[in-house]
């Protein structure tokens, strides 16, 4: 199993889930949280002093999936997030040794499911 962190653009949001839903995915997380990177914020003048904005607002979607799903997500995340400008997000990728689901006690990647 892999888990997938995706930081995207708030404005895009709707697009991947109902993109994720079309493929029958399951079991997202939506964090709303603020972060820089290649963007580097703004500034604006308010009251005539300068504020710099370096904190951005983005969206993190977190997700796990049995490996054979991995790369068909991933396509279908980039393809509905991406805008083709600076700030568009990026993706992290990693390894989920179990997974217990808490009602019935099962385990394994059939909890993802």
């Amino acid at each position: 199993m892999k888990k997938i962190e995706a930081y995207i653009r708030p404005e895009q949001l709707e697009d991947v889930k109902v993109a994720l839903k079309s493929m029958n995915v399951n079991g997202i997380s939506v964090t709303q949280i603020m972060g820089s990177g290649c963007q580097r914020g703004y500034r604006e003048f308010i009251r005539g002093t300068e504020v710099d904005y370096n904190f951005l607002k983005k969206i993190k979607i977190e997700l796990v999936v049995p490996d054979s799903r991995l790369e068909e997500i991933l396509g279908k995340i980039i393809e509905t997030a991406k805008t083709g400008k600076i700030g568009d997000g990026k993706i992290f990728i990693s390894e989920i040794s179990d997974a217990i689901r808490i009602r019935t006690g099962e385990r394994g990647e059939s909890t993802v499911r």
